[in-house]
């Protein structure tokens, strides 16, 4: 009644449970890779949150002391647009030259907004010096008294990182230990001239 019986079926109870254990390993090895890298995600989000924080603090503090420097007072900072998740968030910029309010950096003159972006930079310098740094025209809209002070914050920091600057102004080059510029002294053909100071 039972009709044909399966001769195999020892032998292929006997594979088909092989490959069950085999399947069962694999899924298991999978569960512990994911249990895994979750857990390596979260180590590494909280080392990046306390990172940033620190970075964040160090070149606020930074920001304030060198946009002072650069304006002769005044306030600054740098501010999350979102405390909740900081690595996601935007940065505000806020800025208060003395004698004005404190207010967006995009209410800023043109001058002021170089300035700014110029104590920005440094205090991110300041924070992790690069080796060497090229600044192309970053002095063309201040004035005199301003290339004074952004010629001052230069010098502070030429022990630690070498600037290589394009620029038209004579007080800028006037701290560089080497010129290198480009002539014209007869119309038509330029010159390369590099100069030595000491």
């Amino acid at each position: 009644r039972l009709g044909p019986v399966n001769m195999m079926a020892i032998q292929q109870f006997t594979e088909l449970d092989e490959r069950r254990v085999f399947l069962t390993t694999q899924r298991q090895d999978l569960i512990d890779s994911i249990a895994q890298t979750n857990e390596a995600i979260k180590k590494i989000d909280e080392t990046t949150h306390v990172r940033f924080r620190e970075a964040f603090t160090a070149i606020n503090t930074n920001f304030q002391g060198t946009f002072q420097t650069l304006f002769g007072g005044g306030k600054a900072g740098i501010t999350l647009l979102d405390d909740t998740d900081p690595l996601e968030s935007g940065i505000d910029i806020v800025a208060s030259p003395p004698g004005k309010r404190l207010q967006s950096v995009m209410l800023l003159s043109g001058g002021e907004k170089a300035l700014t972006a110029i104590a920005l930079m440094f205090a991110i310098f300041k924070y992790k010096p690069s080796p060497f740094c090229l600044l192309d025209e970053i002095d063309a809209p201040l004035d005199d008294a301003n290339i004074g002070r952004f010629v001052e914050l230069l010098r502070g920091m030429i022990d630690r990182t070498q600037f290589i600057i394009i620029t038209h102004s004579r007080k800028t080059m006037e701290i560089a230990n080497r010129l290198y510029g480009v002539t014209m002294e007869e119309p038509g053909v330029s010159k390369l001239i590099s100069l030595q100071m000491n």
